[in-house]
């Protein structure tokens, strides 16, 4: 079971600070009571979807727990979507209730409009303001007992292969992430990281807002991410851990190397003492992970999970972290690597699909049966769609997604993350993306989207991209652009760069 559990977890730190927001600290007690509020206000909604938009702050947490607590599963949705994307949710979920903040207020009214019946869906937008005065914990927190295959969360998937499919989560499942990471981490109540991502994924929703509280650690929630909060923030004596996606981190040195040498030592010695810094949700370049690692002393801890499965597999805290690795399978997860004959792959240096089996995994895909069937094998293995190699010590490096990331040229198999990371050991390359576009000879080619410090440059990357990679790896277009398209978590979204080449 994991409602019980948790809220016994959140009473044990009563009186310790839980979460900070943009408008204060509050504690765990204060967050049991006030998912007692919302729990109260919900009333019995077990195995119902319960949808909600709230920016990343108390009140977001606040809610999330109050839907556990009542029964029902919690559908967070994206505070950067347009109405039309919400109103794909609402309507794919069913939801009969949609907490929103008043924020939102408006742009979540105008979604339900665009539903067939919209007067079946109630909007609660006056949360907030509710916090009780901490005084003696009430023990409503504990009256409705969940099952621990019930449903519990529901996150939908990018949408890389159609439209955005909703993973549902059970408690146990969630339970499992939790505990698995804080294992594996060395989660503990002394620690204290600053959340910097959307709350609608899994990593910035389990990874840190659950993790951090599960173990009794402060959470500091931002609805988006500032450079230089981010290194003030490395300076507090209390800052223990960060994660973030590669795009921050990027984005981090940019800043760090525009600042004076004074500020630069400062910065390097507050980010130097935190115990752990973890890079995820996207491949981290190895130029990336070098020049951190020269400013801060830390060689980014690289990790493999995905909506549907959480976290599978993790470089270790303590030992030898190999770039470009995203290191062995967590405790309690298993994996294999399955060829497109569906043979698995035992040999060292092997390559295939990356399938998982694990009590993290997803229950299903919300109504989709044919999905969630096509996902797994017959023996119960989930199929992510990743091709990954693993090395002789059982390290795995992820090549990409079968779907986008490995090209099919002249009848070799060229993996397109491969060509990124090449590209941006080049000093004039600030970031890239290659996708794979129809050939009538080799079947697929490559092009290549650069965004570069100074366009004339462009010749000269070309011949020098020669001298490192083979003839047949070698893009074919080259774009030069002012930026790539991403989404919320930082990915490119290759998708919308082969519609630029289509058009």
């Amino acid at each position: 079971m994991l409602s019980l559990p948790f809220f016994s977890q959140l009473r044990q730190f009563a009186e310790r600070q839980a979460l900070s927001d943009t408008n204060g600290t509050y504690t765990y007690a204060q967050l049991i009571q006030a998912a007692d509020t919302v729990s109260s206000r919900l009333g019995d909604v077990a195995s119902q979807p319960i949808c909600f938009l709230y920016p990343s702050s108390f009140d977001y947490a606040a809610v999330l727990f109050g839907i556990w607590q009542s029964g029902g599963i919690a559908v967070p949705l994206c505070v950067t979507h347009p109405p039309a994307e919400w109103a794909y949710v609402l309507s794919d979920t069913g939801c009969a209730q949609v907490w929103v903040h008043p924020q939102y207020e408006a742009g979540i009214r105008e979604a339900v409009a665009m539903l067939p019946h919209p007067s079946e869906i109630v909007v609660q937008a006056d949360f907030g303001g509710l916090l009780p005065s901490v005084g003696t914990l009430t023990t409503a927190s504990e009256i409705y007992l969940v099952n621990e295959q019930a449903p519990a969360l529901m996150i939908y998937t990018s949408g890389t292969t159609g439209k955005p499919k909703g993973a549902v989560h059970t408690h146990a499942s969630i339970a499992a992430q939790i505990q698995s990471l804080s294992d594996a981490w060395a989660w503990q109540a002394d620690d204290e990281i600053l959340n910097i991502l959307p709350l609608h994924h899994v990593h910035g929703l389990i990874n840190i807002l659950c993790c951090a509280l599960w173990n009794g650690a402060h959470c500091l929630l931002r609805n988006k991410f500032d450079a230089a909060e981010v290194w003030e923030w490395f300076k507090r004596p209390s800052a223990t851990l960060f994660m973030a996606v590669p795009t921050v981190y990027q984005r981090l040195i940019q800043h760090w190397e525009q600042a004076p040498k004074n500020v630069q030592a400062e910065y390097s010695a507050a980010a130097r003492k935190l115990r752990l810094m973890v890079s995820g949700s996207a491949a981290l370049p190895v130029p990336v992970l070098q020049r951190w690692q020269a400013i801060t002393g830390h060689f980014l801890l690289e990790r493999y999970g995905m909506t549907e499965i959480g976290m599978a597999i993790s470089n270790p805290l303590i030992g030898e972290r190999k770039a470009g690795f995203v290191g062995k399978p967590l405790p309690g997860v298993s994996v294999r690597l399955v060829n497109e004959n569906g043979e698995v792959q035992t040999a060292a240096e092997a390559m295939g699909e990356i399938q998982v089996k694990s009590p993290t995994l997803f229950r299903a895909y919300w109504q989709r049966p044919e999905a969630t069937a096509q996902s797994f094998t017959p023996d119960g293995w989930f199929c992510t769609g990743d091709m990954a190699q693993r090395d002789a010590e059982g390290n795995y490096k992820i090549m990409g997604r079968l779907s986008a990331d490995i090209l099919k040229i002249s009848g070799y198999k060229v993996s397109a993350l491969e060509i990124e990371d090449t590209l941006l050991a080049h000093p004039a390359v600030q970031a890239c993306a290659v996708v794979g576009i129809p050939h009538a000879e080799k079947g697929e080619q490559a092009a290549a989207f650069l965004v570069l410090s100074d366009d004339a440059v462009l010749p000269a990357v070309q011949q020098w991209l020669k001298t490192q990679l083979a003839p047949y790896k070698q893009p074919t277009q080259w774009l030069v652009v002012n930026e790539l398209p991403r989404n919320a978590m930082g990915k490119v979204q290759k998708s919308v760069l082969k519609m630029r080449i289509a058009n």
